[in-house]
């Protein structure tokens, strides 16, 4: 059992859990994750370790109520239980010395590039942080990323705050500007992340982008989490979650992140992903 030891509202549908796993807090590292099954009946979803504290022996998980099991999580409250959390998985970020960093989050990537800016910054490089929301009530983390970032730029939809357009016109701003940008990270959805990729490439920058497709186990044995890497199929749970953003195939990404969107799992696979597991190691056996 996982105690939820403090809960707060940060933005709509966003809740900030402090969840008492002194073994996760004492190896997590940033990019790292966490699988958690809310009771025994309950789905197993992945959510990524937005902060920790190694000597309180604590997570900080940022969960954003979107589906089945993120509603039931919001409806928990402080002393109430997690049956299963499973990690830290995943490999974790590659961070070192480089020069200048740009950490570009879109929604809910915010609290996954927040203890990835930290640490650039802890290691010392320059950090430019780019953030995207809907709407000013959106942002969150506004203080942290602050104390942590050399600038923060911030784009809104709405325009409420900030830029009113996408976080990829900031970046584009930055470059166009004559800023040299040794390292880019993004983290968000997947047209954003895309369209970093897509910016970053034809300026020949280095990028990294950390993904979060359909997840069933977490430990690399169901293969519904495959990517196209390059010539390679990668696991994002034991592979990644962090990539290349230049060699990922968005396109086939996108396409199995709605494979829900349609009727029956199996039946949903299109051949060409399908023929994709085989090549890593056959089909997902989450399944039967």
């Amino acid at each position: 059992m996982y105690k939820i030891l403090a809960k707060d509202n940060i933005a709509p549908n966003i809740d900030k859990y402090i969840i008492a796993a002194p073994e996760v807090a004492a190896k997590t590292k940033p990019g790292q994750f966490v699988v958690l099954r809310l009771h025994e009946k309950g789905e197993r979803i992945p959510i990524s370790i937005s902060d920790w504290d190694k000597e309180a022996g604590t997570i900080t998980l940022i969960v954003q109520a979107v589906g089945h099991t993120t509603e039931q999580l919001a409806a928990m409250g402080v002393g109430d239980n997690i049956l299963d959390l499973l990690g830290p998985l995943g490999q974790p970020a590659i961070i070192e010395p480089v020069g200048t960093v740009a950490c570009v989050a879109g929604g809910v990537g915010t609290a996954i590039i927040y203890p990835e800016a930290r640490r650039h910054r802890e290691v010392g490089n320059r950090v430019l942080t780019l953030v995207g929301a809907r709407n000013r009530e959106c942002l969150f983390y506004q203080e942290e990323l602050a104390a942590t970032s050399d600038r923060v730029l911030v784009a809104t939809d709405d325009g409420s705050y900030g830029h009113k357009g996408f976080v990829t016109d900031l970046l584009k701003q930055v470059i166009d500007d004559g800023t040299h940008l040794d390292h880019v990270i993004a983290i968000g959805p997947i047209p954003m992340m895309q369209a970093v990729a897509e910016l970053t490439k034809r300026h020949e920058i280095k990028t990294t982008v950390s993904l979060n497709p359909i997840m069933m186990d977490g430990t690399g044995m169901c293969g519904a989490c495959r990517v196209r890497v390059g010539d390679e199929i990668k696991f994002c749970c034991t592979d990644g979650p962090e990539f290349d953003a230049h060699l990922v195939d968005f396109a086939s990404l996108l396409r199995r992140s709605r494979l829900y969107e349609r009727t029956g799992f199996k039946a949903a696979i299109p051949a060409e992903d399908k023929a994709e597991g085989e090549a890593k190691g056959g089909e997902c056996r989450c399944h039967g």
